[in-house]
């Protein structure tokens, strides 16, 4: 994604222009999309290099890479877009590596008859969300495809990052006795995105928590708590991010129903249309796996910070060859959280 700013004769028509397959040709009109809305909007030190790839300062330490690609239906939707989503999910995947996310890369694959206006519209939400993020967008792509053989705009981003000292974090290193920390409400991004995409309305509004979870993480990392795994628990949602790690530690786990929150319209929404918020998707929610003696200083830290203030502690590893996840229900019983069988909600992040 170059940002030479050649001369051209007429601007782009932001207002009713409609992207056309020049605009991924590589020639004139390609370099004047780039430069009049992309390169516009994502402007810094290392994208006006004007380069195939960004020339970057290396940093010290180990890096952590990640790459994701954002396919959601609708593009625009309560609390969000496909922009600011794009810039978010691979910010979150890499800092619950345990690293500071440094860069990021856009590639863009665009359909022809595309509106400029609705492309603007993302492209300003990416912008917003990565200079509030402090994560520039260096480097990235664009290619058009036919009418009919996309979908408006699919994203993929890719985020590089780099590593504290002495940081350790992986799926598999949960042990029994750990407890388990969830940040917030749970299924808020993926029935947002459902309503809206089936025209459904609620008593009140349901809007998704999308969210750069970097911040908060930083936090709990200067606590000293001994963190063992953190993960975003996005497709699939809190039980399927679960079951995951207890399969990669080779342990099980026990949660209090009674600990994990939802927003009384999205749980309203899910009796309703017959899902378990367990497994529908966050986009600004994290779980984190601690040590014991170490719970309750992360919970504190966690809700010192405005992304963390309704994080509860929801339940604890266990030795089980067997990898179960556990749940003992409001009524005083107990269920099993297995796997999710299938695509509970497709086309969501």
């Amino acid at each position: 994604m170059s940002a030479v700013k050649p001369n051209y004769t007429r601007a782009l028509d932001l207002k009713h222009g409609r992207v056309d397959m020049s605009h991924g040709s590589g020639g004139r009109a390609m370099a004047q999309l780039i430069t009049e809305l992309f390169a516009a909007a994502f402007d810094n030190e290392y994208l006006a290099q004007g380069n195939d790839g960004a020339t970057l300062p290396v940093a010290n330490g180990r890096l952590v890479m990640a790459t994701d690609s954002h396919v959601v239906s609708p593009l625009f939707f309560a609390g969000g877009d496909i922009g600011c989503l794009s810039v978010h999910g691979t910010i979150n995947d890499v800092a619950v590596m345990g690293a500071q996310p440094l860069y990021l890369s856009a590639g863009f694959i665009l359909e022809e008859g595309f509106p400029l206006a609705d492309l603007k519209r993302i492209v300003e939400s990416m912008a917003r969300a990565a200079r509030e993020a402090g994560v520039p967008i260096v480097t990235g792509d664009t290619k058009v495809v036919e009418q009919g053989k996309g979908d408006g705009v699919f994203i993929t981003t890719t985020g590089v990052g780099v590593l504290r000292e002495g940081v350790q974090l992986s799926g598999d290193l949960a042990q029994p006795g750990d407890r388990i920390l969830l940040s917030g409400t749970i299924g808020d991004h993926g029935m947002a995105i459902l309503s809206q995409r089936e025209g459904l309305t609620f008593s009140a509004p349901i809007v998704s928590d999308t969210a750069a979870l970097h911040g908060l993480i930083a936090a709990m990392l200067d606590s000293g708590a001994k963190l063992r795994v953190l993960r975003d628990p996005t497709r699939g949602g809190l039980a399927t991010t679960l079951n995951e790690i207890a399969r990669q530690s080779g342990v099980g786990m026990m949660l209090q129903e009674s600990a994990i929150a939802v927003n009384q319209p999205v749980a309203a929404a899910c009796e309703f249309l017959g899902l378990d918020p367990l497994y529908v998707a966050n986009e600004g929610k994290l779980i984190a796996v601690c040590a014991a003696a170490d719970a309750e200083r992360l919970l504190q830290a966690m809700r010192a910070h405005p992304l963390g203030r309704d994080t509860a502690i929801i339940g604890e590893v266990l030795e089980d060859p067997h990898g179960f996840v556990q749940m003992t229900t409001r009524l005083g019983g107990r269920r099993v959280v297995d796997w999710l069988a299938g695509e509970q909600l497709p086309r969501i992040c």
